[in-house]
């Protein structure tokens, strides 16, 4: 049953997509507005979705790559909402929404097996451990897309060559702000998420550290954004370094997330590809 919500909001995703781009095209307010109603329609089913999921299985949806998917589009698709809410920046639903719907997408494609009664996945630690790890890489989702929207700012007031997205980008403080928004809750978040696990690692298989794949890329993850973290309020990295790292950040966060998964085995592997 929990499938038709997520082909709903799926469906949802993509007419905020084709909403946002109309409004790149036409720079209509009530065209932004229907495109982001349509968001907040997709997050509502895929909320209940996700709810009816964690109702059958006794525990978080996270044991197969569609599933984290699906988790991931859906905080992305969060974190863009309350930064819409706080920020009033429309057209980073044009980057967003189309993001949140590829996950959507590529979730069902991926063959899988949904994975049954693993005790330890219904532990508070490992709620919290998920939970962090996932809203950090929402908000890291949000300062991608904010850095890639940077660079074409740039590059079309270098070249002063003013075109359409010119005049509904925002202006190059504001997207720098928006990725330094991101960097300075997301990167915390990321810590606490990778220290509960650590914790509770130590706790199910007797080590904070086992030179699991995941343990290995996800520090490497840490480590891009410890270093730009560090630079941005230590040295004072702004603009083009910050957009260049936060874009390079989240395909780390990609490549954990997915190839690590799909490609290498660890304590991490609990879904079963067909």
């Amino acid at each position: 049953m929990s499938s038709f919500f997520f082909i709903v909001a799926t469906l949802a995703y993509f007419v905020g997509s084709v909403g946002y781009f109309f409004y790149i095209v036409r720079n209509s307010n009530s065209v932004a507005r229907a495109a982001y109603i349509a968001l907040v329609i997709g997050f509502f089913f895929h909320t209940i979705g996700i709810y009816m999921l964690i109702k059958y299985l006794g525990y978080l949806p996270v044991t197969s790559i569609p599933q984290m998917l699906s988790i991931f589009a859906w905080t992305i698709v969060l974190a863009y909402l309350i930064f819409q809410w706080r920020f009033n920046i429309k057209i980073l639903g044009t980057f967003v929404s189309p993001l949140a719907m590829f996950f959507m997408l590529l979730s069902p494609a991926i063959p899988s097996r949904m994975v049954h009664q693993i005790p330890i996945l219904k532990s508070i630690w490992v709620v919290v451990h998920i939970s962090l790890i996932f809203l950090s890489n929402a908000l890291f989702a949000i300062a991608f897309c904010a850095g890639i929207m940077y660079l074409i700012q740039e590059k079309q007031i270098k070249k002063k060559t003013f075109g359409v997205l010119f005049r509904r980008l925002p202006s190059l403080e504001k997207l720098d702000k928006t990725n330094y928004i991101c960097l300075l809750i997301g990167f915390p978040l990321l810590t606490g998420g990778l220290i509960t696990g650590f914790i509770y690692a130590s706790h199910v298989w007797h080590g904070y550290w086992h030179w699991d794949p995941k343990e290995i890329f996800a520090l490497i993850t840490w480590t891009i954004y410890a270093v730009l973290f560090h630079e941005r309020l230590a040295v004072g990295w702004r603009g083009r370094k910050a957009a260049i790292m936060a874009i390079v950040g989240f395909i780390a966060i990609v490549v954990t997330f997915l190839g690590v998964n799909l490609f290498l085995k660890g304590h991490h592997f609990y879904f079963r590809v067909s």
